[in-house]
């Protein structure tokens, strides 16, 4: 017989080590039991899952046992002799990718099955402190998601994990929903996986398609560190296992409700600097904004056959509706309607008890509409109907099937095919205007137009294609041999995804007309050239205008292959080892079908990790693993890059404006082309797809360093430590030096009237890249281009954090848990997107574009956060009362200040004011201090009545309890000395105000 108290202190010691320690494979679906027991003859272990599942395995004459690839269930285990079971465990819970151990007596013991007193222990057992896996990974249950105050949202619950921030607010995934930044790198860095199938967003890599909230089993976040059967992401992982029918037929529903008079009024955007308004001057209204919203939900799982099949469905429904005031320069009061229903459905088959088929069907809809009324700042007042707003509809239908069979006791088979299918259809308003779109209309001249802009209420700007969709395949074959001390799985997994009539144009009269102004003693532009306005009539005192050109509409698609193969050594009873490698291989496809981006070669990714179980009890684990990471580029990227898009400025200066805010007395300013000039060479021209790419291109790739420690203080605390080194190795992005490279040519002996050199190249910045030139005769001529002849400095996106957490599981009344993470991100590029001016287009930044633009960049970078404690947990205060807390305190990011180039406030590359100066100084990334610090409090009570059999709960969250509203993120864009950007320094978004969530929640 097992004492209690022994009893009650190693299950309390497992809860607190399965809450930190990591799993050996990463967005995995299953977890597995394993254990020790006493060696006899004919001794097996029986597992019995509340799924209908039953698998028996042998005890191995070391004394151990395992059961692999084990749907999350509940499980009863027990101990056979010869038969007879002799010891048991139930209520068994399982982690996915943890293994959860369960034990019986220490290997090798004298004593014999039949020897054993027969004995039933029924206990919520979880793991102990994971000594069988290298990485480190943060899961959160459906049972934690349901005690804590959180957004429901997968990238809320990823703001648990360490290192997870919030990412810009201006990106968001193809639901209008945010994204997340993991340990500094972008947004569009990361992975999304639905129980094994990935659902990344395709087009961009911006988020994926997430579960309902309520039918999420268990959710784990990776920042790092993961085996080598899965790939493509240098940033995160967000997997996602949904819930599964068992035995007992469960229903439930949900209503929930935040009302608009629990919302706090949110802060106006004020200028910072005295044009075009005194400082102080509200540019946008934001506290007279109103929104509430209103989710129902369902859910309903059991048996259509018991112990055979199974099924599980939940359906969400969220509406929300509101208000929200436009600038001073967009003066409207859009009403807005948002809903997002989603759906999902899963089939579990116990074909017999060596195999398994698993069938997941996932739906998830954004629609967004409304109308847009005139507003007046002067009166802070709503006038007459002026338009309808654009209509959004996105939706996702994602089917995934997954077959497991256990050939053998050491022999495991997985194999998963799934399917998605998006459409992105949208509305563009009808404004009953006629005219084309008015831009910066804050910049015109005042002496032209009485001191106050004019606009023509055109609020049309581009418009996407209404008839976009994307489609993605995933297959993963997984075998899984046990020999001995080795764990051996070899596999594929292969993703297709296409884009189908993607792109964007403009709307309206099919053209923009944008306001500027900048000194008129100075080029517009001197890459390509465009003359001072001071030459043109009206251009005297810097005014000028130009006319814009945009389209980017093509189909194009993307092919990724990987095989890999690992092993799991248990080397001694307290060390193991694992070993494995994964090769990866990526092409891009051009609207003709043809490669555009072909990286097939072999891309070896090791993973080396090590795991030692320094007491041989569990009590403490040292550990530790080095990695390799691709990542492949998304669809998108051929939009801008080998789909012949078209994006053309053609400036002029004016001498008035008329009462619909167009320019009269207009006079062309003389460029480098005669007209119309693009600044990245797009000007329509499908291009040669061997001259897109640079022909010796290698992938994206991190590096990866981690090494941790996990430590039992106690039966009721661990703690933990763990540093993590990264540093991006490789990285993709357009160049577009053309001058640069046409004086290597000339230097290397091509006759550069002979060839054709491109606008701009996808490339590999800070590296030397060879280029194909086109002859006019046929054929091509390679030039190679090196760092120095671009006069780039190397790249670099380093990052370092140590994280120290202690924790305490939830043991009937209450559970902590406390993180602080000390980090930095450093370098000169951010990675695929840059954050710090909203600029989104993958692979395709302003980044590398030219030297010039990259001088004195180095520093910390966008995402980079300091100081990050995160703590939350909750307390059963009575039995029908609980409380919660999620506590977030971090340091502010980066400050920076981008200009005009050098001392004179030049613009040798004809991009204004991005380069990394400030009024004349050089400014690097972060160079201008920090945004102020965050404390957010969010809170929550919930009722469960024992006169409803604690089936009934009643729950009131309230978040950002201290309405703490500060500063997220500033505009860097400076200006020059003497014309400093409107828009300098000024807020661009604010922390999300107090609101409150109120809820009924009943299950049966």
């Amino acid at each position: 017989m097992i004492p209690r108290p022994y009893l009650r202190r190693s299950l309390l010691c497992a809860a607190v080590a399965a809450s930190l320690t990591g799993v050996a494979y990463g967005q995995a679906t299953t977890g597995r039991i394993a254990g020790s027991a006493p060696v006899a003859a004919g001794e097996t272990v029986l597992i019995e899952g509340s799924n209908g599942l039953t698998r028996e395995v042998a005890v191995d004459p070391r004394g151990r046992y395992v059961a692999e690839a084990l749907p999350l269930a509940t499980y009863k285990v027990s101990l056979k002799a010869n038969g007879q079971v002799v010891d048991s465990r139930d209520n068994v819970t399982l982690r996915v990718g943890a293994a959860t151990d369960v034990s019986f007596a220490s290997a090798g013991s004298s004593a014999s099955a039949q020897q054993l007193d027969q004995v039933t222990v029924s206990a919520t057992q979880v793991a102990k402190i994971d000594v069988a896996t290298v990485a480190s990974s943060t899961v959160i249950t459906a049972a934690d998601m349901a005690r804590l105050p959180l957004q429901r949202s997968a990238e809320a619950i990823a703001l648990l994990a360490p290192g997870a921030s919030p990412g810009y607010s201006g990106f968001q995934n193809a639901f209008g929903g945010s994204l997340v930044s993991f340990a500094g790198s972008a947004v569009s860095e990361n992975a999304y996986y639905i129980n094994g199938m990935n659902t990344t967003d395709p087009l961009s890599g911006f988020g994926g398609v997430t579960l309902p909230y309520g039918a999420v089993d268990q959710q784990e976040i990776l920042s790092g560190g993961y085996s080598a059967m899965y790939g493509r992401s240098d940033g995160g992982v967000i997997s996602q296992v949904g819930k599964r029918g068992t035995n007992e037929w469960h229903f439930g529903a949900q209503v929930l409700w935040e009302p608009d008079f629990a919302r706090a009024s949110a802060r106006n955007i004020t200028y910072g600097h005295d044009n075009p308004a005194p400082p102080g001057t509200i540019n946008q209204r934001n506290d007279d904004n109103h929104e509430w919203s209103t989710t129902v939900s369902a859910y309903a799982g059991g048996p259509l056959i018991k112990d055979t099949l199974y099924a599980f469905a939940a359906v969400e429904m969220q509406r929300s509706k509101g208000n929200s005031i436009g600038d001073v320069n967009h003066a409207y009061d859009t009403r807005y309607t948002y809903k997002d229903p989603k759906w999902y459905g899963k089939l579990d088959w116990n074909i017999n008890d060596s195999n398994i088929l698993e069938l997941t069907g996932v739906n998830q809809t954004h629609r967004s509409n409304g109308n847009k009324y005139n507003y007046d700042y002067d009166t802070n007042t709503v006038g007459d109907f002026a338009s309808t707003d654009s209509t959004y509809k996105t939706r996702a239908m994602v089917y995934a099937a997954k077959f497991t069979s256990y050939i053998t006791d050491n022999l495991t088979l997985t194999a998963l095919y799934g399917k998605s299918k998006l459409t992105y259809y949208n509305e563009p308003p009808a404004t009953g205007v006629t005219g084309p779109f008015l831009g910066n209309v804050s910049q015109q001249n005042p002496a032209l137009n009485g001191g106050t802009p004019i606009s023509n209420g055109q609020t049309l700007d581009t418009v996407d294609n209404p008839d976009h969709q994307s489609t993605n395949r995933n297959l993963r074959v997984d075998l899984n041999y046990k020999a001995g001390d080795h764990s051996i799985t070899a596999g594929i997994d292969n993703q297709d995804s296409r884009d189908i009539d993607d792109g964007t144009t403009i709307g309206g009269d099919g053209y923009e007309l944008w306001y500027a102004k900048g000194d008129p003693n100075l080029n517009i532009s001197d890459s390509p050239f465009v003359d001072k306005p001071a030459n043109y009539p009206g251009g005297q005192t810097g005014y000028y205008g130009y006319y814009r050109h945009y389209n980017t509409l093509a189909s194009v698609r993307v092919k990724q292959r990987a095989q890999y193969v690992m092993d799991d050594w248990q080397v001694t009873d307290r060390v193991l080892l694992s070993l494995g490698l994964r090769n990866d291989q990526f092409t891009n496809y051009n609207p003709a079908g043809q490669p555009y981006l072909k990286l097939t070669k072999p891309q070896w990714a090791p993973r080396l990790g090590f795991s030692w179980d320094v007491n041989g009890d569990s009590s403490m684990k040292v550990y530790g693993n080095a990695g390799r990471y691709f990542l492949a580029m998304p669809a998108s990227v051929a939009l801008r890059t080998s789909s012949g898009s078209l994006a053309t400025n053609q400036y002029f200066t004016y001498t008035g404006i008329d009462a619909g805010g167009l320019p009269t007395g207009v006079t062309f300013v003389q460029s480098a082309t005669g007209g119309a000039v693009s600044p990245n060479g797009e000007y329509g021209q499908p291009p040669d797809p061997k001259t897109v790419s640079a022909k010796n291109i290698k992938s994206e790739y991190q590096d990866e360093y981690i090494l941790g420690l996990d430590k039992q203080l106690n039966p009721e605390w661990v703690a933990g430590a763990k540093a993590t080194v990264r540093k991006l190795r490789n990285a993709l992005d357009d160049v577009c030096d053309n001058g640069a490279i046409t004086r290597a040519a000339v230097a290397q002996g091509a006759d550069i009237d002979a060839v054709t050199v491109g606008s701009c190249y996808l490339s590999n910045p800070g590296r030397a890249n060879v280029y194909q030139l086109a002859k006019a005769s046929g054929g091509y001529t390679d030039v190679t281009v090196t760092n120095a002849d671009f006069g780039f400095p190397h790249l670099k996106r380093n990052y370092y954090g140590l994280d120290l957490y202690l924790s305490h599981p939830f043991d009937g009344t209450w559970s902590g848990k406390v993180d602080y993470l000390y980090s930095r991100s450093y370098g000169n590029t951010e990675g695929q997107v840059r954050s710090d001016v909203g600029q989104g287009s993958v692979a395709a930044s302003r980044d590398w574009d030219y030297a010039t633009l990259m001088n004195y960049a180095n520093g910390y970078l966008a995402n980079d956060r300091k100081h990050q404690i995160k703590l939350y947990g909750s307390y059963q205060v009575a039995p029908e009362w609980m409380v919660s807390a999620n506590l977030l305190i971090q340091s502010g990011l980066p400050k920076s200040c981008l200009g005009r180039y050098g001392a004179d406030e030049s613009d040798p590359s004809g991009y204004g004011s991005y380069y990394h100066f400030c009024f004349g100084e050089p400014s690097a990334y972060g160079a201008k201090g920090r945004e102020p610090w965050e404390e957010l409090v969010d809170v929550n009570i919930e009722y469960r009545p024992l006169w409803a059999d604690r089936k009934l709960a009643f729950t009131a969250s309230v978040f950002n309890a201290l309405n703490q509203q500060r500063s997220q993120r500033s505009n860097p864009v400076s200006g020059s000395k003497n014309s400093v950007n409107d828009g300098y320094q000024q807020v661009i978004g604010y922390t999300q105000p107090r609101y409150a969530r109120f809820g009924v929640t009943y299950d049966f």
